[in-house]
């Protein structure tokens, strides 16, 4: 059964484009984990301050199988300290991870 992992990301509003380019530069890297189905960045439009990074997994052992591995560690490095520097500062205040299974909903035809 599909679940999906959702990280609530609080971000000032100046630090939102840097949050996205960031997103922008590490593209796919979760691509060939096993099990996962998709990732989706939100962008909130209505005044609120957390992004919403969206994934969606095959099963739990599937999301904790990438969580535990070296792909995740090496897929949330920057690029400065891939290339030997240090990490930038982080653009977010806060952030926690929500879980949920699908329960319902439609598919367009």
């Amino acid at each position: 059964m599909t679940v999906i992992k959702i990280n609530a990301i609080t971000v000032p509003a100046d630090s939102g484009d840097e949050l996205a380019h960031r997103f922008a530069a590490r593209a796919g890297a979760v691509d060939g984990a096993e099990g996962f189905e998709g990732f989706e960045l939100l962008r909130p439009t209505d005044g609120r301050d957390q992004w919403l990074v969206i994934t969606r997994w095959r099963d739990e052992d599937a999301f904790q199988g990438w969580l535990n591995s070296q792909d995740f560690a090496e897929g949330h490095r920057s690029a400065a300290e891939r290339a030997g520097g240090d990490a930038p500062a982080p653009v977010s205040t806060h952030s926690e991870v929500w879980s949920y299974d699908v329960a319902g909903g439609s598919t367009p035809q």
